[in-house]
């Protein structure tokens, strides 16, 4: 069976500093589609975040490019396997010089926390309970 996959492409400042903020949170940098002015973090086998320098992003589109740090241009949302995967991944992403954001969401079936990257993307981490999720 045909799995979709998500590329998600973001603006950066600076591309090997995102490589290194990124791969300090485990994930890995696939070379065969990094150059000097983007970088592919490996997310899962599904998702793909495509870190580009503005100047490559522009290559893109016509619109103008949203400075994350002052606005928002789109929430991302990772799912984690457990309550301590989420803190793990938020602390790790805040060690490696991001920002905690927004407050701990904690609804007993379902936690949640969230970081900015060094360029003010948004990532939220998320943890359902299964049972929750199934019935």
């Amino acid at each position: 069976m045909y799995q979709q996959m998500i590329f998600v492409n973001l603006p950066v400042s600076d591309v090997d500093a995102s490589k290194k903020f990124f791969t300090e949170l485990g994930y890995t940098i696939n070379p065969q589609f990094t150059t000097d002015d983007c970088a592919c973090v490996v997310i899962s086998d599904t998702i793909i975040a495509m870190l580009l320098s503005k100047q490559r992003y522009a290559d893109f589109t016509k619109k103008q490019i949203a400075d994350a740090t002052r606005t928002s241009e789109v929430l991302l949302c990772l799912s984690a396997e457990s309550r301590a995967k989420v803190d793990e991944l938020v602390d790790g992403a805040i060690s490696a010089g991001g920002t905690a954001t927004g407050e701990t969401q904690d609804y007993g079936h379902m936690y949640g926390r969230a970081f900015d990257d060094l360029d003010g993307h948004t990532w939220e981490v998320m943890w359902m309970d299964p049972a929750a999720v199934q019935g």
